[in-house]
């Protein structure tokens, strides 16, 4: 059965519901895996590798998922694919729900004879979700992944996702257009900037470049992985596991997880 949690989106053996009914479970109290990272870490390899280990686990509606249904659609009152318009919807979620993801997850009742007990989510991201997630659901477990901003941008130009939007033109010559995005600066040093400037001359269009620089800017304007890893970092190994996607290839980023999975089955 298709429950909704608001009129316009459905999302499948979730509600938001005070009273659990017949096999359902709050999700704050299952033992749930969490993935942390933001865009361009390599979730999706650490994802496979959790279902290669688990082929039982079930993965929950994602973050994208559960943002339109809980957060967009009740403020926008309909979809809004812009990345930037996004932002600024959660961030009015997450002023008025301290947690914001976190503490959307933890108002929803799971049916289990679907999703099982042991369900996987990707993901969060940010101090404040993963603060609120590891203090309030201590049952929560956590797969930290990351890259430096720099190689996330190279990542995400390697990828065609149609999600990966942000309105606005391209018309000024890229390094200029590049040193004039707002915020650019707390993010690149000049030297990457350059760097990236020069993915042109790999065949990389202008336009897609600037794109993937303003994704990047904008999650972190709004989030702070490095932040969100100290944190964990602080956790006992059981609960948490931090991995660099730079260091590790995908077969041990995958290796390194199914380790950590098999010993906490």
């Amino acid at each position: 059965m298709n429950v909704p949690v608001n009129r316009a989106v459905a999302l499948p053996f979730l509600r938001a519901a005070a009273d659990a009914g017949p096999h359902e479970s709050p999700l704050s109290g299952l033992p749930l895996t969490v993935l942390v990272g933001v865009t361009g870490v390599g979730k999706s390899t650490a994802l496979a590798a959790l279902q290669a280990v688990t082929p039982a686990m079930k993965v929950l509606p994602d973050r994208r998922e559960i943002t339109d249904a809980v957060m967009i659609w009740p403020r926008a009152g309909g979809p809004v694919t812009d990345r930037e318009e996004r932002f600024r919807l959660t961030a009015e979620y997450r002023a008025e729900h301290p947690g914001g993801m976190a503490y959307a997850l933890g108002t929803l009742l799971a049916d289990t004879q679907h999703w099982g007990h042991q369900p996987v989510f990707d993901g969060l991201r940010g101090l404040e979700e993963v603060q609120y997630a590891a203090t309030h659901f201590p049952t929560w477990r956590f797969v930290v992944l990351g890259a430096p901003d720099a190689v996330r941008v190279r990542r995400l130009l390697g990828r065609a996702d149609t999600f990966d939007q942000v309105a606005g033109g391209t018309g000024q010559e890229l390094q200029k257009a590049l040193a004039e995005l707002k915020g650019v600066q707390d993010v690149f040093a000049p030297s990457e900037l350059d760097d990236l400037n020069a993915l042109t001359d790999q065949g990389f269009a202008a336009a897609d470049i600037l794109a993937k620089v303003k994704i990047v800017v904008s999650e972190r304007r709004n989030y702070d992985p490095h932040a969100a890893e100290l944190f964990l970092r602080m956790l006992p190994p059981e609960r948490a596991l931090v991995l660099d996607t730079v260091a590790l290839d995908p077969a041990g980023v995958a290796a390194n997880v199914a380790a950590w999975a098999g010993e906490q089955a």
